[in-house]
C-alpha cells in the first residue's frame, strides 16, 4: 500500500481515517493510528496497513500511545478481516475451517477467503498456521520447554510441528555434522543484478541461497559445505520446486517483493536460530546495529556471538543479514561481499521512497 492521501491524514492527524489504516514506521518497528500524536516519521520510513494484525505479521508492535488495536473500522470488509483474525487469534488450540469460519460470520466461504486475502496477502490457513507458529517460538523464548511449547501453541503432535514449521526446523546437526551424508541435494544457478546466483535445495527445503562472481566459485563452496552429500544441478523430483524458491528470490532481488518465505534445510544451533528469527523481523528497508539484536534476543552481552550468526547464515536474502550493521552505521561484514551489502541496502530504501 502506498497511497499518497493516507500519507496526507498522517501529517494532518486526521481523525476520520483512524481505523480505515494504520501506518508503521520501519525506524522504530512500531505501528499507529492516522491521527497519533507522536511525531511525524520522514516519509521514506513509513509503510501502510489496512490492518492492525498485517502490520504485526511484518513485525511491527502496537503503539502504547495511541493504541491502533482499540480502534473500530468503517469498513465491513475490514471489520470482517479483523473478526476472523480475532477469531483464529483466541482459538489457536482448535484449528479453524473455512467453514467453520464462514458459519461464524456469516458470509461464504469463497467471499470470505476472497476478502481476506485482498487484505492480508495471505489465507486464514495460513495465517493461522503462522501465529501458531509465532506462539510456539514465544514460548520457547520466555523458558518453556518444547512440549509445553508446542501443545500450548495447538500443536497435537511433535510431527505436525515439524511439517508446519519446516522454515524453521533444518536437517539434525548429526546430518550436517557427517558433511550431508545421505542427503540428496540439487542446485540451479542463474544470473541476478547482484552477480551469478546459487540456489540448492533438499526435498524439505532450501539449503544454500549464495551470492557470486562465477559458477565455478559458487559450486565449490557448495561442494566443500557437504562433501559426502549427493549434489546435481539436475533432479526431476526437486526441481519443480526449487524453480519456484529461486524465482521467489529473484523476485526479491528485483523489488517485487520484501518478504521470501520459503521452507529451510539448514542446520543450526538455537542460538544462531534465534539471532536469524530477530533478523526476518528487520522491517525491509531498514538497519540493526549487531547490539540492537543481541539485546532484542536477551543476550545484551553477547554481540560477538550475534556477528558469527550473522556469518554462518547459508540462506542469503531468506535470512537478511545483509541488514544488520555495527553501531557506528559502517557496514560491517558481508559474506557475499561488502559490496553487495551496500547495493541491497541502498536498493531497498529506494524501492521505499517509491
Amino acid at each position: 500500500m502506498n497511497n499518497p492521501e493516507m500519507w496526507n491524514a498522517v501529517l494532518a492527524r486526521d481523525a476520520s481515517r483512524d481505523g480505515s489504516f494504520v501506518f508503521a514506521v520501519r525506524s522504530t518497528g512500531i505501528y499507529c493510528r492516522p491521527s497519533c500524536p507522536a511525531r511525524r516519521p520522514r516519509r521514506e520510513q513509513v509503510s501502510f496497513f489496512q490492518v492492525p494484525e498485517a502490520a504485526e505479521r511484518e513485525g511491527f508492535r502496537a503503539c502504547r500511545r495511541c493504541h491502533p488495536r482499540r480502534v473500530e473500522s468503517t469498513d465491513p470488509h475490514i471489520d470482517l478481516v479483523r473478526s476472523i483474525c480475532h477469531a483464529i487469534d483466541e482459538n489457536n488450540e482448535e484449528q479453524k475451517t473455512l467453514k467453520t469460519l464462514s458459519e461464524q460470520t456469516g458470509v461464504s466461504a469463497h467471499h470470505l477467503q476472497r476478502t481476506f486475502k485482498e487484505v492480508m496477502g495471505i489465507t486464514p490457513r495460513q495465517y493461522a498456521e503462522s501465529q501458531r507458529l509465532r506462539k510456539f517460538k514465544a514460548n520457547v523464548k520466555d523458558g518453556a520447554s518444547v512440549t509445553e511449547a508446542m501443545y500450548d501453541a495447538g500443536y497435537g503432535s511433535s510431527r505436525s510441528l515439524y511439517e508446519k514449521s519446516s522454515a524453521q526446523l533444518g536437517m539434525t546437526p548429526a546430518t550436517y555434522g557427517r558433511g550431508g551424508k545421505g542427503m540428496q541435494i540439487v542446485y540451479t544457478i542463474a544470473d541476478s543484478r547482484l552477480g551469478r546466483l546459487l540456489v540448492a535445495a533438499t526435498e524439505r527445503g532450501v539449503c544454500s541461497v549464495a551470492l557470486g562472481d562465477s559458477d565455478s566459485e559458487l559450486t565449490a563452496k557448495l561442494f566443500e559445505e557437504y562433501p559426502q552429500a549427493s549434489i546435481d544441478s539436475k533432479d526431476t523430483k526437486i526441481s519443480p520446486s526449487l524453480n519456484l524458491w529461486l524465482s521467489s528470490v529473484l523476485d526479491n532481488l528485483n523489488g517485487k517483493t520484501s518478504r521470501i518465505d520459503l521452507p529451510l534445510d539448514i542446520q543450526a544451533t538455537a542460538f544462531q536460530w534465534r539471532v536469524w528469527e530477530e533478523l526476518r523481523q528487520i522491517p525491509f528497508g531498514s538497519t540493526r546495529s549487531y547490539q540492537e539484536i543481541a539485546k532484542a534476543i536477551g543476550k545484551p552481552n553477547a554481540v560477538r556471538a550475534v556477528a558469527r550468526a550473522c556469518a554462518s547464515n547459508h540462506a542469503a536474502l531468506i535470512i537478511p543479514c545483509h541488514r544488520v550493521i555495527r553501531g557506528d552505521k559502517s557496514l560491517g561484514g558481508y559474506r557475499w561481499g561488502l559490496e553487495r551489502k551496500k547495493k541491497l541496502l541502498q536498493s531497498e530504501r529506494e524501492q521505499n521512497r517509491t
